[in-house]
């Protein structure tokens, strides 16, 4: 997400950084490459014309003016402003001080509105609260039966009166049943439409003067550019939203969407959508994104997601080991597993500070499956003691899991590599990065 706009930014911010002094010659180019870059990636209009007369105000400011490296600081208030534009802060869910949280969730048929309520509900239950799902969707073809089934497999209860078919009554039957589940969450999922009717906004409006919600969410499709905050807009008119969770942000390359939406509508955006598993969801954090549009990495993300997948016990027993020297190919086989949990390599690799990936370059996502092939296709001994792998088991290895000799040798060649690092922790206690697996582009 945001590789168009990340590149073309990137660009223009390289002329500003090495400058000694700035003048409204030479920020005047770089700022006419920022507007081309923002508009390019569908931002809208208005807010793009705000974005550069703030910075382009806070350049001439005193403290630019007196700073040693006047390039840098304006790099940073290009930053600065670029967080304000995408929200400021973290915005969490606003829970009921008193008795159980209602979450009204609304937006455009497509837009991943039923997924993204399971999403919401399980990142919920990992926060440590009660969940409950219920659809008011009573004419898009099972879709009530798509919630339950999507409740049923993350074991998250659902509301289903199959004998209501007034979205109303639907919701004021959820709100009774949250006590036998003993739910403290109720998230309400609502129809859709292919387009804006008056229809559904007056039923929107009936369902939120039931339930009085303490958020109305707009779920809104990162894919559609600035037309998501139009969109936006005239739900807010009408239902007064609270936040927005923007869905697909994993194949939106431009970022219009996450760009105008704050500004436009005034509802900050509090989770985004990264992927079809319901794990692939995330707190929208306006500094860090910004972080990576700028191509600065975002390792708080990254130490996350690390944290996330490693379990805690094992994390401390492959430590133990590897401290001790005794770290051997099963144990890799353990680190790569944690890596795959965080989440697809291309997604990782924009966290990382620095790391800029060629335009051209493809992620190898199979890299981890296919190390995984060749160490299952090891016998027990060879796991233990990688020494007694010679030519005819590579042979056999390669054979077994479907690659070449070649892949084996640059494997083994890693795991080498890895266990040299190890003595150098021996010392100093503490766990290295995960192992490197394959190649970027390939």
């Amino acid at each position: 997400m945001f590789e168009q706009l990340g590149n073309r930014l990137s660009e223009a911010l390289r002329k500003i950084k090495g400058l000694s002094q700035l003048s409204d010659a030479n920020m005047a180019d770089a700022l006419g490459e920022v507007r081309l870059a923002l508009l390019d990636a569908d931002v809208a209009n208005e807010v793009v014309k705000d974005f550069i007369e703030k910075i382009r105000a806070q350049s001439k400011g005193t403290a630019v003016l007196k700073s040693l490296a006047p390039g840098q600081m304006a790099i940073k208030i290009v930053y600065d402003e670029l967080v304000s534009l995408l929200g400021g802060h973290r915005a969490g869910i606003n829970m009921a001080d008193k008795g159980p949280t209602v979450v009204l969730m609304t937006g455009l048929q497509g837009s991943g509105k039923t997924t993204t309520t399971a999403k919401l509900a399980l990142h919920l239950r990992k926060e440590g609260f009660r969940p409950m799902l219920v659809s008011a969707d009573i004419y898009r073809p099972a879709a009530r039966e798509q919630l339950s089934v999507l409740g049923a497999q993350l074991e998250i209860p659902v509301c289903y009166p199959a004998d209501l078919n007034d979205p109303v009554k639907i919701c004021k039957k959820a709100m009774q049943a949250m006590k036998d589940e003993d739910a403290n969450v109720l998230l309400v999922d609502t129809a859709g439409r292919l387009q804006i009717d008056e229809e559904l906004m007056a039923e929107l409006e009936k369902i939120k003067k039931e339930i009085s919600p303490n958020e109305v969410l707009f779920i809104a499709d990162a894919m559609t550019g600035r037309q998501a905050a139009d969109i936006a807009l005239t739900f807010h008119k009408r239902v007064q939203i609270t936040g927005v969770i923007l869905t697909k942000m994993d194949g939106d390359a431009r970022g219009g969407a996450a760009l105008s939406i704050k500004s436009v509508v005034g509802a900050p955006i509090k989770f985004s959508g990264i992927g079809e598993k319901p794990e692939q969801f995330e707190v929208f954090h306006p500094d860090r994104m910004a972080q990576r549009i700028l191509g600065m990495g975002d390792v708080l993300s990254l130490i996350e997601k690390a944290q996330e997948a490693a379990n805690e016990e094992e994390a401390k027993k492959l430590e133990r080991k590897m401290s001790a020297g005794d770290f051997d190919l099963n144990d890799f086989m353990q680190q790569l597993n944690m890596v795959k949990k965080m989440g697809p390599l291309n997604q990782l690799m924009g966290m990382v500070p620095g790391l800029k990936i060629p335009k051209d370059a493809a992620i190898d996502e199979g890299a981890l499956g296919r190390v995984e092939a060749i160490i299952n296709s090891m016998t027990k001994e060879e796991r233990k003691s990688y020494t007694i792998i010679n030519g005819s088991r590579k042979e056999r290895i390669a054979e077994g899991s479907g690659t070449d000799i070649n892949e084996v040798n640059r494997l083994l060649k890693q795991f080498v590599q890895m266990k040299k690092v190890m003595k150098t922790f021996k010392k100093g206690g503490g766990l290295p990065g995960m192992p490197g697996v394959g190649r970027i582009g390939r």
